[in-house]
């Protein structure tokens, strides 16, 4: 993780220096809005994008490998043991070695507890902004939103919402600073903002992304400038003086685009600059190289190519013929009667097993020594001490080409770097043979190492077979991974679940619903007790919503006592709770289908919505009257505006007609203006269908 970062933080502090040297004083502002963007993107995504090996600086020297895998075992062993007293001894390197990693732990540590906080900062801002967006008094100007605020705090705006103190500014001022807020709306340069903040969280040491983040807000105001002076309404001098005069402290929250920061001489000298001439763009087109360079450095080269394999072709399979090679380094730990051994051949590839301490020959003690661990896969010949419980040291295994070959004649196909895989974990050729006895003939390695490492035997696939028949290969590692047994699989068929699949007992287990939990789910589904035989294909839907008896339960004590599963599961993900119910018996809604009150809490009727219009002097009011309004967005004040047009006697399915078609209060008194006066809320919805068509 930490050099994916570090590589971001260099990628991005060289494009900040490229732009910085080369764009930032040319006024393509909306090409240089979208460069800050895609090098904010290519920071991140370029890392991961592998790197054919032509292109790589990182590219191995395939000489020096083949001439490694040539030399004979006794020659690697004797050069190993006369370089290693210059080595450092054990205790040197064991104690430099947690030195190192305790201080990248703490850096991790460090780095992560950065995000945290930053990331709090980031959603805090965010809250901030939603809570002030919809707690004061708004004015809607289309798609905008004007937020009035009454602090001494600078004009911005987020998302759709403009935050303005309307007080303190003169008409002019207040509609240049509106339409200066539009623009950046219209232009949606929140978007830039928050992507630059993400950055920010996850760069939060590098100065250079403050910087990033600083000169993206720059440009974004010299583009709104640009387009504010295209416009006939704005003259240069008059809106520049409208800067001057906005003399406000900055608004608190890095989240929104100000119209007034503390750049205004900066921007006042680009609105005065000549402009860029179209044939300096030639500038941009540096940045690509750029990005090669960086990912030819840096990124991980891909796989060898095809050409490359098979001029060596020959060379490897004589090789393979000599016996493979895999040789590396090893650090152990004995505990008790094991030996826990990583494996590490290069920088990137570690790995673990753990052995039997009566596995190996003799242990060198406290003096260089070598020992041996043989399998029928091969020989791990093992130079290097132990000191005390450690040991580290250099390892070389040889493959067994008689076990190569005999696996090849029960129809695995293995490759040279299988065979170690295959001896990690003891995967023996009568263990191939156990398989196809038991009726799976077709064997492919990526199913034998599993099965092999969870120790899938015989006794455990007979006893499964038994239990399950038609039990695949495939099925058998997850069976094992979870602890399914033929006991397991038993105790769900009796339980009435029909469809015993593989599949489906591997979901069950997974989920921890086991025979008990199947049984009560399908007595207590009736009222009466009774099974219900339909359930089986919601169980698992049970399980994951945490539904079970005293869920139920909570509901027949309201008189529902016959919920079908479906209605219990989407009660249960939209949180209809036992007491949701009891607050609408309260105001008067006695028997609630169960339809209605899904429809209710998706739709988010509350007891306060209800009462609302039990108070306008609506109290015969019915659960899917109320499901109705409510998709409209009907509120009591909206009926109150049809009762102050004269519609006293007004009956609720009349305004759910008129909200439906668009017979608002503000259309019925325009058409009232017109001279079109009824007495009657139908004739106006009859007129409004009339107009749209």
């Amino acid at each position: 993780m930490i050099p994916y970062i570090l590589y971001t933080a260099l990628i991005l502090s060289a494009c900040f220096v490229f732009y910085k040297l080369l764009l930032q004083k040319e006024t393509f502002f909306y090409l240089n809005r979208y460069v800050l963007l895609i090098c904010m993107v290519l920071a991140f995504a370029l890392p991961l994008v592998p790197v054919p090996q032509q292109l790589s600086f990182r590219k191995v020297s395939t000489e020096k490998h083949t001439a490694v895998v040539k030399i004979p075992v006794e020659k690697i062993e004797t050069t190993l043991l006369k370089e290693q007293p210059a080595k450092p001894t054990l205790v040197e390197e064991t104690k430099q070695t947690i030195n190192i990693e305790l201080v990248v732990q703490w850096l991790i540590y460090l780095y992560w507890f950065g995000v945290i906080v930053f990331g709090l900062n980031f959603l805090m801002q965010a809250l901030l902004l939603f809570y002030r967006a919809y707690s004061k008094s708004v004015i809607q100007d289309g798609k905008f939103r004007i937020v009035e605020i009454t602090d001494d705090k600078a004009p911005c705006s987020f998302a759709n919402n403009i935050f303005i103190n309307p007080e303190k500014y003169e008409w002019e001022t207040y509609n240049q600073i509106l339409l200066h807020e539009k623009i950046h709306i219209e232009q949606k340069h929140t978007i830039d903002l928050l992507l630059a903040e993400i950055v920010l969280i996850f760069q939060w040491f590098n100065p250079f992304a403050w910087q990033w983040r600083k000169a993206l807000e720059i440009n974004l105001e010299f583009l709104t400038d640009d387009q504010m002076l295209k416009r006939d309404t704005v003259e240069k001098e008059s809106y520049q003086f409208s800067l001057l005069k906005v003399a406000a402290p900055q608004f608190p929250l890095s989240l929104t685009t100000n119209y007034n920061q503390s750049l205004l001489k900066k921007r006042i000298v680009m609105m005065n600059s000549k402009k860029s001439n179209i044939h300096t763009t030639w500038k941009y087109f540096f940045l690509l190289p750029l990005m090669v360079l960086f990912a030819c450095l840096f990124n991980q080269p891909a796989a060898q190519s095809q050409n490359l394999t098979s001029e060596k072709k020959s060379e490897t399979h004589q090789n393979i013929q000599d016996g493979m090679k895999t040789e590396g380094n090893w650090f152990a730990t004995v505990k008790d009667n094991t030996v826990n051994m990583q494996f590490q051949s290069n920088e990137d590839n570690v790995s673990s097993n753990t052995f039997k301490l009566s596995d190996f020959s003799d242990l060198p003690k406290d003096k260089e020594g070598t020992f041996t661990l043989t399998r029928e896969a091969g020989t791990i010949h093992f130079t290097g001490k132990f000191e005390g419980n450690k040991g580290m040291g250099t390892y070389k295994f040889i493959g067994n080409t008689a076990y190569s070959a005999a696996m090849r004649k029960e129809g695995v196909d293995i490759t040279d770097t299988d065979v170690m895989v295959f001896f990690m974990v003891n995967l023996k050729q009568s263990y191939v043979q156990m398989l196809k006895k038991n009726g799976y003939n077709k064997l492919d390695k990526d199913q034998l190492i599993p099965l092999a490492a969870l120790d899938v035997n015989e006794a455990y696939i007979t006893s499964i077979k038994k239990a399950m028949q038609d039990i695949d290969l495939e099925n058998l590692v997850p069976f094992r991974s979870l602890g399914i047994d033929a006991a397991f699989i038993e105790e769900i068929r009796k339980s009435g679940y029909k469809n015993v699949s593989p599949d489906n007992i591997i979901a069950l287990k997974s989920q921890g619903i086991d025979g008990k939990y199947i049984a009560d789910v399908r007595n207590s589904t009736n009222a009466d007790g009774s099974k219900n035989d339909d359930s089986d294909d919601d169980i698992m839907a049970f399980k994951s919503l945490n539904i079970d008896q005293a869920f139920i339960d909570s509901f027949k004590k309201l008189g529902y006592t016959n919920i079908s599963n479906s209605d219990l599961i989407a009660m249960k993900s939209l949180n209809v709770t036992p007491e949701y119910i009891e607050d609408f018996q309260k105001a008067g809604f006695k028997n609630i289908k169960t339809d209605d009150l899904i429809a209710m809490k998706s739709l988010n009727v509350t007891p306060e919505y209800v009462n609302n219009f039990i108070k306008a002097g609506y109290k015969d009011i019915k659960a899917n009257d109320l499901v109705a309004m409510k998709s409209q967005n009907i509120t009591a004040d909206l009926v109150q505006q049809y009762k102050d047009l004269g519609f006293n006697d007004l009956n609720l399915d009349d305004v759910v007609g008129a909200k439906a078609t668009g017979a608002t209060p503000a259309f019925i008194k325009s058409m009232k203006e017109k001279g079109h006066d009824f007495k009657n809320l139908d004739k106006y919805i009859e007129l409004k269908a009339v107009l749209s068509n």
